[in-house]
């Protein structure tokens, strides 16, 4: 189906992937295993036809290839963007309703009715693509590759962003799948590696280091966990430049929201939601895609726009009683798969850590001495030391990943939100970042709210939970 011989890749004027020696056969279900920046994703891109081969030979002629991947949604939500001409017409756009977005690269109408109630969609079919949330967005995406009729599926890491109970659907779905599509799976948990593997490719390096048929995936599973390695042990979080000033509501609570409600004319996303947030209570956020999780911290860093309609205070001030944005968000430090899509300028690794000083996407303020010190050690930290001065663009979407979080870490803020932060991240990276949270936690000047659909990411120092799915229910 598709050949690599000898291959170099360009991808872009700075990265190449090579050499690479593979050939996928018909039938056949490979996993590509690699660290965050070993050329994993670079690889894929590569199966989709981008980049430019620049030595060696390659036939991908032979196969149609479908893809879900994080970068995949990325490049729909920015089509969608540039859509937009609510500007010139002065119209809302809701964006292209879902229904249009599987009928244009559905090849199979039987299978693409099934597929919308398996992942219990229908509801969704009018609403506009920008309206989904992260989950619900990832559901459209694995529908349009599925029935899209291709001769391959390429998943790069296929169960990111979903919540548990769709989890289930996609591990079977893809276990059917297997028996009669060539399967490429990009995956960092090693739990995930299906049993059904028959090939592994391990990347290093822009390398395909390893190239081999798998006869034992239990031993295979236990390699990956290994290779993460001991990175977490011992770890001193660089000091904040200065302590935050943090001013209590009233009531002694940092945030407190009355009978919240987020609405659009089509969808009540939740309503009557009392909630309050008391400094040292660390809360985990939980509930399906779709029930409001995003949507609920975004109103508190104020980047939905109906926080001005609720009844919402945070450090002692009200929301919509004139104060500036950034007299909240200099008390936060926030990470979310929305503010990765919107970090796409290319500014220095270093300089993405030191925006977090400032909350700013970009940095336009000439850091301090002691802001490029604190910046370096995260970077120390991190495993990124070499990269401090590659621009964000160039870097891999797990090693982009950990730079955010250090950016959010930064100033040890009074209230941490961290919206799926270990999406993306390889097994190592992810260890790491879970025991960053765990030691930011301890260190007791930092509240953590927590939205996570893995069971094994959790956080031992949280003691509260909101589910918005039993509200819901309820």
């Amino acid at each position: 189906m598709i050949q690599f011989r000898q291959c170099t890749v360009a991808l872009g004027d700075r990265y190449r992937l090579g050499p690479l020696n593979w050939v996928i056969e018909p039938g056949q279900c490979w996993v590509v295993i690699g660290a965050n920046g070993s050329g994993k994703s670079a690889l894929a891109a590569t199966l989709l036809g981008e980049g430019l081969i620049i030595d060696g030979e390659a036939d991908l002629s032979a196969s149609r290839v479908a893809a879900v991947s994080l970068e995949e949604q990325s490049r729909l939500i920015q089509r969608e963007i540039e859509r937009d001409d609510s500007d010139i017409t002065d119209t809302v756009n809701h964006g292209t309703p879902v229904a249009e977005m599987l009928a244009e690269t559905s090849q199979n109408p039987a299978q693409l009715d099934e597929l919308i109630d398996i992942f219990g969609v229908r509801h969704l079919l009018d609403r506009g693509f920008r309206k989904l949330s992260t989950g619900e967005t990832r559901k459209v995406l694995f529908i349009r590759a599925v029935t899209a009729g291709s001769d391959l599926l390429l998943l790069d890491e296929p169960f990111e962003g979903l919540d548990v109970d769709t989890v289930p659907k996609v591990e079977a779905l893809l276990a059917r799948l297997a028996q009669q599509t060539t399967l490429v799976l990009v995956l960092n948990r090693a739990d995930e590696i299906p049993d059904y593997t028959t090939h592994v490719v391990r990347m290093d390096t822009g390398a395909m280091v390893q190239n081999f048929s798998c006869e034992n995936v239990a031993a295979l599973r236990e390699i990956v966990r290994q290779a993460a390695g001991l990175r977490s042990t011992d770890l001193a979080l660089p000091p904040p430049e200065e302590t935050a000033d943090t001013r209590l509501n009233d009531d002694g609570s940092l945030i407190s929201l009355k009978a919240g409600r987020v609405a659009y004319t089509d969808n009540v996303v939740f309503q009557n939601l009392d909630w309050e947030i008391r400094p040292g209570e660390h809360w985990q956020v939980k509930g399906p895609n779709g029930s409001g999780k995003t949507c609920l911290l975004n109103l508190i860093t104020g980047d939905h726009p109906q926080c001005y309609v609720n009844d919402l205070t945070l450090f002692g001030i009200r929301r919509g009683q004139g104060e500036s944005i950034w007299d909240i968000k200099r008390h936060l430090g926030f990470v979310s798969t929305g503010l990765h899509w919107d970090y796409r300028l290319s500014v220095s690794a270093r300089r993405v850590i030191i925006s977090g000083f400032y909350d700013s996407i970009g940095l336009y303020q000439r850091a301090t001495e002691k802001e490029e010190e604190i910046a370096q050690n995260w970077l120390d930290l991190l495993g990124l030391t070499n990269k401090g001065n590659a621009a964000f663009s160039s870097l891999s979407y797990g090693e982009q990943r950990v730079l955010l979080i250090a950016r959010a870490m930064v100033k040890h803020p009074p209230v941490l939100l961290l919206d799926e932060p270990c999406l993306g991240l390889d097994e190592a990276n992810r260890i790491l970042v879970l025991s960053l949270i765990e030691r930011i936690c301890e260190e007791g000047a930092t509240t953590l709210i927590y939205v996570s659909h893995h069971l094994e990411d959790s956080i031992s120092a949280i003691r509260n939970e909101l589910d918005l799915g039993a509200r819901e229910a309820a």
